[in-house]
């Protein structure tokens, strides 16, 4: 008894922490080698180096940063990088141990490397993958440990893995389509208010100070062009507050206000452009979402439950949320899903197909491809219009500001 105590206790005890040192040497054909390696000390990365055919010449610490490093913050996207190759190395039939560090050594971003050797080290002392995983919700929803935990408890976690790691990939594609809709017209419009901004406040006035000594009244486009610099000039700190605050206490009632964050996604799916891509995005998620964890065993009124989280959308999260009731109390998915008015015909076909011939969650994958696809082409689509419109937006703002300064240059050049 005394031996084991002995042997749990240093199972538990805190691994040694490991420094990076920066090493040069040669290797077996003779050729300058060098690069970085994690260790306890010099000796140690020596000795390494030579198991692995190179001659050390230098080993040296490399210095840490001298205001500390920065923790990089863990993403939706590291997670889905994190399942995909854990996911190949258990149906390789590695161990899920053994696993962990060859996924957490290919791994980028230095706090998911910790995040997945801490989660080795808690399976090493005997709890269970999807406990491990519940001990980091931020990183892992919900979602994603019952899935894990429903892979465990049949022995096919290999499997559930792959599912898993698809999700992840197609949902965070999604993602990324959305992000690139959105990305490039909010950045021109950012650029076209900083070049009006310097323009306004450095350039204009140069501009004033010579159209004074000419004498003369300016045309009327350029004195509101000149009001304005004038007030930019003075106020520009007070319009930039007012911007900032906009922003701010727009995000905090989209976090706090249940309400306000409703009307937003309702209009957000009604609006000209944008509508149609928040719409396949909810339908597409709720779909996939639904799709996997159906297929993974998990019963239909659950899985509802997780595909109402990752709609993504206020009206959608209550629809669904209504469906789940619905189909709680026996009805038919297909019926609650119509009677919502937010499915489009096709999917409600599709999922009727598939409940009466047994396949939904083949169904649902099908679905989620197609509005997958569909969110695809709408954010080319938008990419091509919005070329056009932000280009004339930028050429009608700048230029008239140009045109404006040079007006009254053009008049003295037709009275003399």
């Amino acid at each position: 008894m005394a031996t084991t105590a002995a042997q749990m206790k240093q199972k538990t005890k805190k691994a040694p922490e490991k420094d990076t040192f920066k090493w040069t040497g040669t290797d077996k054909r003779g050729r300058k080698v060098s690069g970085e390696m994690g260790g306890a000390n010099i000796a140690l990365i020596r000795a390494q180096l030579r198991r692995q055919g190179i001659t050390p010449d230098k080993v040296k610490k490399k210095p840490k940063p001298l205001f500390g490093e920065r923790k990089k913050a863990i993403t939706p996207a590291d997670v889905a990088v994190f399942t995909r190759p854990l996911a190949t190395m258990m149906k390789a039939g590695v161990p899920l141990v053994n696993a962990f560090e060859i996924v957490a050594d290919g791994l980028d971003n230095p706090s998911m490397k910790t995040l997945v050797m801490s989660i080795k080290i808690d399976v090493e002392g005997g709890t269970s993958f999807a406990n491990s995983l519940k001990r980091h919700p931020q990183q892992f929803d919900d979602l994603f440990c019952s899935l894990v935990d429903a892979g465990e408890q049949a022995g096919a976690l290999e499997t559930m893995l792959d599912r898993l790691a698809t999700y992840k990939e197609k949902t965070e594609a999604l993602k990324a389509k959305i992000k690139k809709a959105m990305t490039y017209p909010i950045a021109v419009l950012v650029v076209a208010f900083i070049v009006t901004a310097i323009l306004l406040i450095k350039v204009v006035p140069q501009f004033e100070s010579m159209f004074t000594s000419f004498g003369g009244e300016l045309p009327a486009f350029t004195q509101v062009v000149v009001a304005m610099s004038e007030w930019a000039q003075e106020w520009w700190f007070i319009g930039l507050g007012v911007i900032v605050a906009a922003i701010f206490l727009i995000k905090q009632a989209l976090r706090r206000s249940d309400k306000f964050a409703y009307l937003v996604d309702k209009y957000l799916l009604r609006a000209p452009i944008v509508g149609p891509i928040v719409t396949n995005s909810a339908i597409a998620r709720y779909c996939r979402t639904l799709s996997t964890t159906f297929a993974a065993g998990v019963p239909l009124v659950e899985a509802l439950g997780s595909a109402a989280g990752a709609a993504g959308n206020r009206l959608y999260y209550d629809a669904i949320k209504l469906i789940q009731d619905d189909v709680a109390t026996g009805q038919q998915l297909q019926f609650s899903m119509r009677a919502s008015g937010l499915f489009p015909n096709m999917v409600v076909q599709m999922v009727s197909i598939g409940e009466e011939s047994g396949a939904l969650d083949e169904m649902l994958h099908k679905a989620a491809n197609h509005y997958e696809e569909a969110v695809d082409n709408s954010v080319d689509n938008l990419t091509s219009l919005m070329e056009p419109m932000i280009m004339s937006f930028l050429g009608v703002v700048i230029g008239g500001l140009v045109i404006a300064m040079y007006l009254p240059i053009f008049q003295m050049g037709s009275v003399v």
